[in-house]
């Protein structure tokens, strides 16, 4: 009898410790996005081959070895499908053709297959919300209410109160059918019908087209914003403002978002990155997971509008007790200012120990184009330098309200993505050796000062540190798959220390006074000086 019961407890025992084994493996299972750097490359502001002011794919293929020095693993390409650019490619006419201001089928082949050549991955940013009112289902749903694509998209006799987020209703009456159709974004971006099983399978279809060319995975754009469950009851006010609780994260969002994942995991080694409408880590954390996407941006982290250490620790604590699985690391977006200016007030040596941070920390890390050289804010002097429709809105409904043409700017100003969206400051030479002619949007002032070709021979610049931070984190295991085993904030400064398969790195960045710090005894300096100034950082090997 005692046998038996040992037998049972013994039985009980592997069971419980082989559960939990498996629980660590599954955090630890290796795939190469756990172990890339990505750099996110804004289409129309990288590299223009051309002269005609925008950014393309011959430029950008130019560019590879630039980016495969910098050490980066996995590119993010903005829209580039054929778009009329009300939102600079966010508004797609033809899932199936690259826009010609970025070159031809035959130029992104060929920048897929360099790209890939030289270790480097491709994701590219799939629009699923809405298409550009100019797209052939919209013109067709447009005709007639009995059309075959009439519900491709959200048709109304009498809209509800949602408004669009970038101002006003999101609705718009249409003068052929006097119906109405629902754009969550501008009136030119109509939402699809999520509801309609065809839209669903155009999807499928378009998701295969580009993953039998060879991409390795897609940026899921505003992907919790689908409409899956029609339109429901009116949005609540609060304080005047109205809060999208019936809009966004509609009950069948997760079953959409479990199709795209069948989908694209129908082949081998792919990646989905969803950006979520939220910066609440409790919204965030419920759409990843083995069967919905892989990751997504946590904004919660990286759309910290001011710097606090305390604040950006306590988002990577929040982290990581709110989640099993892996987070995003970034501090800079298409959508946000320069994390130059909004987090490090302008201050280069913060920026490089926010760079550390993101860098080292757990998690996948996304490098916004023109950081690793602290490429500042573009502000707009005027209406005719600001391109953005979300900025330009802003701006007409203050006008609109009766605000005089400078109170209006100062509104559109701060609503305006140009501010990281001025194009790559390859070098000192006119147009910044982004362009040979002109460029779309202006560019930065301080290009002869901030520029790629300047810094890189600067020994000690925030590009060439950047250069060994990411070495570093490519190198180094631990850094890459390694989990917390201190995690602490003190006196402003953020110290980690991360451990895999017995290695153990830790991070120190400081944001406070200088100190110097005692290192632990064997301790190997992988970067940086036990002497701490003000925003510096050092990174150590633990004795093993």
């Amino acid at each position: 009898m005692k046998s038996n019961l040992l037998i049972v407890g013994l039985v009980s025992f592997l069971l419980l410790n082989s559960s939990s084994m498996a629980a660590q493996n599954t955090q630890n299972i290796q795939k190469w996005w756990k172990e890339s750097v990505f750099y996110q490359i804004y289409m129309p502001s990288y590299a223009d081959s051309n002269g005609d002011g925008y950014g393309d794919f011959k430029g950008m293929t130019d560019k590879l070895d630039y980016l495969k020095s910098l050490g980066i693993k996995g590119v993010w390409l903005t829209p580039f499908l054929t778009s009329p650019k009300v939102d600079n490619g966010y508004d797609i006419v033809n899932y199936y053709e690259v826009d010609p201001t970025y070159g031809s089928k035959a130029d992104f082949d060929k920048f897929l297959t360099e790209a890939h050549k030289r270790g480097i991955k491709v994701i590219m940013d799939m629009v699923l919300n809405h298409t550009s009112t100019e797209c052939k289902w919209f013109q067709e749903s447009q005709k007639s209410i009995d059309n075959p694509y009439r519900d491709y998209y959200i048709w109304k006799d009498k809209p509800n109160n949602w408004e669009s987020f970038f101002g006003g209703t999101a609705w718009q009456k249409d003068t052929v059918t006097n119906q109405y159709y629902y754009h969550k974004f501008d009136k030119r971006m109509a939402d699809l019908n999520w509801s309609n099983p065809k839209v669903v399978a155009e999807v499928q279809k378009v998701l295969r087209f580009w993953l039998d060319i060879g991409v390795d995975g897609f940026r899921l754009d505003v992907i919790n914003f689908l409409t899956t469950n029609g339109i429901t009851a009116d949005n609540p006010i609060k304080d005047g403002q109205q809060v999208h609780s019936n809009d966004i994260d509609q009950e069948g969002v997760k079953n959409a978002m479990r199709m795209i994942k069948a989908t694209v995991s129908e082949y081998d080694n792919r990646f989905i990155v969803g950006e979520i409408g939220s910066d609440k880590i409790e919204v965030l954390k419920q759409y990843q997971s083995q069967d919905l996407l892989d990751v997504v941006f946590n904004f919660n982290f990286g759309s910290i509008k001011t710097f606090s250490s305390q604040r950006i620790f306590g988002e990577l604590q929040s982290m990581e007790k709110n989640r099993s699985n892996y987070p995003t690391l970034f501090f800079g977006s298409h959508d946000m200012p320069r994390m130059t200016d909004r987090l490090a007030n302008g201050n280069p040596d913060r920026a490089l120990a926010l760079a550390a941070l993101m860098l080292t920390a757990k998690g996948v890390p996304f490098v916004y184009y023109g950081e690793e050289i602290g490429m500042h804010n573009s502000i707009a002097k005027n209406l005719d330098e600001m391109v953005d429709i979300q900025g330009r809105t802003h701006y007409e409904l203050a006008i609109a309200k009766g605000k005089n043409p400078d109170e209006a700017l100062v509104e559109g100003n701060e609503h305006n993505r140009d501010k990281s969206r001025s194009p790559m400051q390859w070098n000192g030479n006119a147009f910044a050796g982004f362009s040979t002619k002109k460029t779309w949007i202006k560019i930065n002032p301080d290009y002869r000062q901030v520029n790629v070709h300047d810094l890189m021979n600067k020994e000690n610049s925030i590009l060439n540190n950047y250069k060994k931070l990411i070495a570093l984190r490519n190198n180094e295991k631990v850094l890459q798959y390694g989990k917390y085993d201190r995690l602490e904030h003190k006196n402003n400064q953020i110290l980690f220390t991360r451990s895999f398969e017995g290695d153990k790195i830790t991070i120190i960045i400081n944001f406070g006074l200088g100190k110097e710090i005692r290192l632990p005894k064997g301790a190997k300096i992988l970067m940086g000086n036990p002497k701490l100034k003000s925003n510096d950082f050092i990174i150590y090997r633990n004795q093993q």
